[in-house]
């Protein structure tokens, strides 16, 4: 058992902090910025919780956090009562925000500086992958501190995986997001054909999901899109949060990605018909809309 903490109780983060406290048997310590949902967290997994980053992180052998972007992830490690600020000399702070590969190295830089390890290690798999601790989990730092996180982070996680040095956690997550993009936009243009030339889609995605073109997305969202249901995972607005941190560092690294700014568009329009926090196979809904289907 270590003493953990975990900062950011959202879709995510609270059952991540949950598997830690009650498959992984972990002393965890949690803060929230809205203290009611904390409140909530303590009365159903045990632990404590504190009143600030600072105070959650003090004295832990491992600190987590899942927040929104690289504005609230800085905020609430080197802002005022921040959690790098209570960091104990030899801990692991890991990051499971998907934000930028540039705030993964300012952090890691801040924690060198703080004698402490950092990991960036964002997720995969969405609130359900959450809710069941069966995340992918994209890990980038030091080998030796990623081999003393494993344990603890495998709570949450079906995979875990190093990909590389201080960034490469957050820029494999970009990968992740871009082919989800892809995919997403290819399944649903696919759906809208076959209801328009009148197939049963249900049948004919019960055929194809078993040959080359089968996807966990094909799987698991094809009925409620066919239903024209999208309440149900990652929600637009994330995605294209995710989807403006790919592209910037695009524009960094000079490679063209012509598929998915224009899908990034085609998320800004759902966004405009109201989908904000509709999830991302509501590409259908888009489409939809434009042959006049609904």
């Amino acid at each position: 058992m270590a003493k953990a903490a975990f900062i950011g109780l959202g879709v995510m983060g609270y059952h991540m902090a949950g598997h830690l406290a009650v498959k992984g048997g972990h002393d965890v310590t949690v803060y929230n910025r809205t203290a009611s949902k904390a409140g909530k967290w303590v009365k159903e997994f045990g632990g404590a919780m504190a009143a600030t980053p600072k105070e959650a992180a003090d004295g832990a052998d491992f600190v987590f956090t899942c927040v929104g972007n690289d504005d609230d992830l800085r905020s609430v490690t080197i802002g005022e009562n921040g959690a790098f600020s209570g960091m104990k000399s030899g801990a692991i702070f890991i990051d499971n925000t998907t934000a930028s590969a540039d705030v993964a190295r300012e952090l890691r830089a801040a924690a060198d500086a703080g004698g402490f390890d950092f990991i960036d290690a964002p997720v995969s798999g969405g609130e359900a992958g959450a809710r069941n601790g069966v995340l992918t989990v994209m890990c980038g730092g030091d080998a030796d501190v990623f081999e003393r996180a494993r344990p603890v982070i495998e709570s949450f996680a079906r995979m875990v995986g190093l990909m590389g040095p201080t960034g490469a956690g957050q820029l494999t997550k970009m990968v992740n997001q871009i082919c989800i993009a892809g995919l997403v936009q290819g399944l649903a243009e696919g759906v809208n054909f076959g209801l328009k030339a009148g197939l049963d889609m249900h049948k004919v995605i019960d055929v194809i999901s078993k040959g080359a073109a089968g996807s966990w997305q094909m799987e698991n969202r094809h009925g409620t899109m066919i239903a024209g249901e999208y309440e149900h995972g990652f929600a637009v607005d994330w995605m294209r949060k995710d989807l403006g941190i790919v592209l910037s560092e695009a524009d960094n690294n000079g490679a063209s990605l012509p598929v998915t700014a224009l899908i990034d568009q085609f998320y800004k329009d759902v966004q405009s018909m109201g989908g904000n926090r509709w999830d991302t196979s509501s590409l259908l809904a888009r489409l939809r809309k434009i042959d006049g289907a609904g």
